[in-house]
């Protein structure tokens, strides 16, 4: 399904609606892919569009089976377009969602979370225990290479409550001020795991992966490796200051940076079944799992696709 393109907003005007220091209504830019994208129709599974620039269900295909390599590149072009992809009702074995998330590169372990059947399954299970992953925020940011992507499945869903959202960052990009995309070209920021974890964490355990996981640099801005479009790359979860900048600068702009999540109109929001599966590209998302289903329980694994350095 082709969705046809936002009128592009005159600069002037995109200029006084969103002035640098906050967010305010207005028109936005929203595109989809980046200029001069192939959009051409799906060949080998149907493509359901839930969002305006992010997130997409398939459907027509069942995951349990190996992949052939043309199925492969579809549903990649499709991550590349849409960011999130869903399929409802695959009910994968751990030994299958391995499978499927191996097809895009190796797998990573994150010895932060606790895990499944294997090291390379983050398991989430979560009821009166209160969950910590309603937060915007990227996976593992705090890598020198951050995750290429993500594949959850919901083995357990509450009876109400326990949806997840995603923001695309490039679209979050694309509506800065001109003036402030070109202060942030060039520009880095430090990201650490300790702001993300020490709130639930033990003291003790944390000591022991300050050594293993040491604050690194990554740019503002980043290129996707893919497609080419820059995409904001900092999150509330880790990113801790700017290079360089006066400390009241740096907090400053961050947190407008990091409000860029929050604006419906570049999220998509999904709504669990048993079985369903997401996949993610962590490269040019955010999300936040909402945490409003507690004394229920909401079981989900997550398998983790290693990425490259950012650029």
């Amino acid at each position: 399904m082709t969705l046809a393109p936002t009128t592009p907003v005159p600069p002037a005007l995109r200029e006084h609606a969103v002035p640098a220091d906050s967010i305010v209504e207005g028109p936005r830019i929203l595109r989809r892919t980046p200029a001069g994208w192939d959009d051409r129709p799906y060949e080998l599974f149907e493509l359901r569009p839930l969002g305006r620039v992010i997130g997409a269900e398939i459907h027509g295909l069942d995951l349990s089976l190996p992949l052939t390599a043309a199925q492969r590149a579809e549903i990649n072009r499709a991550l590349l377009e849409w960011k999130v992809l869903f399929f409802r009702a695959q009910h994968l074995s751990s030994d299958a969602q391995r499978a499927f998330a191996s097809h895009w590169g190796p797998l990573e372990t994150n010895p932060l979370v606790m895990s499944g059947d294997s090291a390379e399954i983050a398991r989430f299970d979560r009821g009166a225990v209160p969950s910590f992953e309603n937060v915007w925020h990227t996976d593992v940011t705090f890598r020198e290479r951050p995750a290429l992507g993500a594949v959850l499945q919901v083995r357990e869903v509450p009876p109400v409550g326990g949806d997840t959202l995603w923001a695309d960052m490039a679209a979050a990009y694309d509506n800065l001020p001109e003036e402030l995309r070109l202060r942030l070209d060039g520009a880095r920021a430090v990201h650490d795991f300790l702001p993300g974890f020490e709130r639930f964490t033990p003291a003790e355990r944390l000591a022991g992966f300050q050594e293993q996981f040491p604050p690194v640099e990554h740019p503002v801005v980043r290129r996707h490796p893919e497609t080419g479009r820059r995409m904001l790359f900092v999150n509330s979860s880790f990113t801790t200051r700017i290079v360089g900048w006066e400390r009241g600068e740096s907090d400053r702009v961050l947190r407008l940076l990091f409000q860029q999540a929050h604006v419906p109109e570049y999220q998509v929001r999904f709504h669990w079944r048993a079985g369903d599966i997401a996949f993610w590209d962590n490269r040019a998302t955010q999300h936040y799992a909402v945490g409003d289903y507690a004394p229920y329980r909401r079981i989900a694994e997550r398998v983790a696709v290693a990425g490259d350095r950012p650029y």
